[in-house]
């Protein structure tokens, strides 16, 4: 399945009354379970556990996790054992929304935690614990972060994109894929990242994994916090997908979107720019909520 990464993904360049130009590069369409970003984000990450002789993994995430979601189905695929440590006890009593009823139907142990518990997912008293009760399990962080994930995500851009487009947009969770298409870009090239998260906190988790200054992280298109919506991003991804064809989800690439032609009818962009948006997929949780 990651024997090489699909070097036909589709472009799609969108009709638009604007001096600038814009087009997607539709990740969506790369496989229909590993979707997006995580194609990318997991290739290196089960590679590697491949290569340590392990057949079991361990990730991290919220109940609408794209991450989940995709670590189940590439386990289920490489005959793997998987395990999620989801956030939030209270789920375990509840009946799974469609992303986690997806997870366990691929084979992953749903592992409920309090959110208090979660929040100690990075630190080493916890992870060994975890290691002791679920051994030889090889460990990838939430949403997939790692230096073997930026390794794939470098993936993403191919020689034509470093040399057809001025500005790359993406959307930004844990900054992973961010930090991938930073290191990959190329010096005349500005990478901006929209954030589904409110804070500045991923400016400083993106730092660690790049030296490069050509980028920034905007999280003025949140809608309030990860997961959050508002009437207005709703019906802006009805009415982008009605004019041109292309499925958003609400938690990250609907967000990414209104805010690029936010800054367009800005004219934040100089007249003749040419702006690729990395199209992250995530379309497992559209309209899950």
């Amino acid at each position: 399945m990651f024997d090489q990464i699909a070097q036909s993904v589709a472009y799609q360049k969108l009709n638009l009354d604007a001096a600038v130009s814009v087009t997607v590069k539709r990740l969506d369409q790369v496989h229909p379970q590993i979707s997006g970003n995580k194609f990318f984000k997991l290739k290196y990450n089960f590679l590697e556990t491949q290569k340590q002789g392990l057949n079991k993994v361990l990730t991290f995430g919220g109940a609408y996790s794209n991450h989940i979601a995709a670590t189940a189905y590439a386990a289920h695929v490489f005959g793997f054992k998987s395990v999620g440590i989801i956030r939030g006890e209270e789920l375990a009593s509840k009946a799974l929304n469609p992303t986690l009823a997806t997870a366990q139907q691929f084979g992953m142990q749903l592992h409920f935690v309090s959110r208090e518990q979660y929040r100690q997912k990075d630190q080493s008293e916890y992870l060994t614990e975890l290691r002791q009760q679920f051994p030889e399990h090889f460990m990838i962080p939430e949403g997939g972060t790692n230096p073997l994930a930026i390794q794939g995500c470098k993936e993403i851009l191919n020689a034509e994109d470093l040399q057809n487009y001025d500005v790359i947009c993406c959307a930004v969770g844990t900054g992973g894929t961010l930090s991938g298409i930073i290191e990959a870009s190329s010096a005349h090239q500005k990478v901006l990242g929209f954030s589904a998260l409110k804070g500045d906190f991923l400016q400083r988790d993106v730092q660690q994994w790049t030296t490069k200054q050509n980028w920034q992280i905007t999280d003025a298109y949140c809608c309030g916090g990860y997961a959050k919506t508002t009437p207005e991003l709703l019906q802006f991804m009805q009415s982008f997908e009605a004019r041109h064809t292309i499925p958003l989800e609400q938690v990250y690439t609907a967000k990414m979107m209104i805010g690029l032609f936010d800054l367009i009818e800005q004219n934040y962009f100089p007249k003749a720019t040419r702006i690729l948006v990395i199209h992250t997929g995530g379309l497992q949780g559209r309209y899950a909520r």
